[in-house]
């Protein structure tokens, strides 16, 4: 298929197309809020795709929009001027931390230990919860750490479902020290081969990662209640369904090498239905986070 330009989308296409998981969750949000949310979905995805090379002079572009963010917008670039007056009356923290993971995607990654995992995990998806929890509402600053701990959990099943499409990119998120050093090349061929030790070996390693998401998945749902009763309700579905793809890859047998899990209409329909169930059991009080999750996050933004 060829690679839709996503510079040239409006935001709810772009949503549509590239946020499946999202777009599903995002008719549960009334319009105003389900506009902003899909504005910052765009301008996020544009990123990502600048940072992959897929848009042209990507790279250079997203070191300008960093220095513009750096430097009270002055940049020329048209995505950072068209999207300065939404950052700024949303009153967003700015995406320069963000840049700075997608800039370290420019080369070829092979992320080191557990800390370096979770750092860039802040960094791409974190960020991305704290600035969705703006826009939806939340005023409560004690909810930005759960928000963090969300964002996290799902780039963590990211990872998981997409080690061989980052292996064919020159990309290895999984941890060294989880995997012996495996590069990209020994990930490609181990899939490609027959049952061995590589293979088994990567297997532990995301059977691993998806326990680690899973414990970012119960601090970031916790987290919820500090979201506004619809807003909690988009989110808890966009959590279940993302949460569905781990469950998904480990009824397979964490078979990283036959691609890619995705989750069907019927499978987002049931996960929206549990969703929904427990938002009658919505808290009336304000969950306390668990600070060890955030030891290794220590010096980056809305850390505590």
């Amino acid at each position: 298929m060829n690679k839709i330009d996503s510079e040239n989308l409006t935001p709810t296409k772009a949503l549509a197309i590239y946020g499946k998981s999202f777009n599903w969750a995002k008719r549960f949000l009334g319009k105003e809020m389900g506009t902003n949310a899909a504005i910052l979905y765009r301008f996020c995805r544009v990123l990502d795709d600048m940072a992959d090379g897929d848009i042209i002079n990507g790279p250079e572009r997203l070191h300008k929009i960093r220095d513009g963010l750096l430097n009270d917008y002055l940049t020329n670039d048209p995505l950072l001027s068209d999207f300065e007056f939404f950052i700024t009356s949303k009153k967003l923290p700015k995406l320069v931390t963000l840049i700075d993971g997608l800039i370290q995607d420019q080369r070829a990654v092979s992320i080191a230990d557990e800390r370096a995992l979770l750092r860039y995990s802040y960094r791409v998806a974190g960020t991305v919860g704290v600035m969705m929890s703006t826009i939806l509402g939340c005023t409560d600053r004690s909810a930005l750490s759960h928000a963090v701990d969300l964002g996290i959990a799902m780039q963590l099943t990211n990872i998981a479902r997409d080690v061989l499409e980052d292996a064919s990119m020159g990309r290895r998120y999984i941890p060294a020290t989880w995997v012996g050093d495996m590069a990209p090349t020994a990930i490609l061929a181990a899939a490609n081969d027959q049952p061995s030790y590589e293979r088994d070996t990567m297997s532990t390693a995301v059977a691993r990662l998806l326990q680690l998401a899973e414990t970012y998945y119960e601090s970031g749902t916790k987290g919820l209640v500090y979201l506004p009763p619809r807003a909690h309700l988009a989110i808890a579905v966009a959590a279940q369904v993302y949460r569905q793809i781990g469950v998904q890859i480990a009824v397979a047998g964490h078979q990283w090498y036959n691609g890619r899990e995705i989750t069907n209409r019927l499978t987002k329909f049931t996960c929206s239905v549990k969703a929904i169930r427990s938002l009658p059991l919505r808290s009336r009080s304000f969950p306390g986070h668990h600070s060890a999750l955030h030891d290794t996050l220590v010096g980056l933004p809305h850390v505590q």
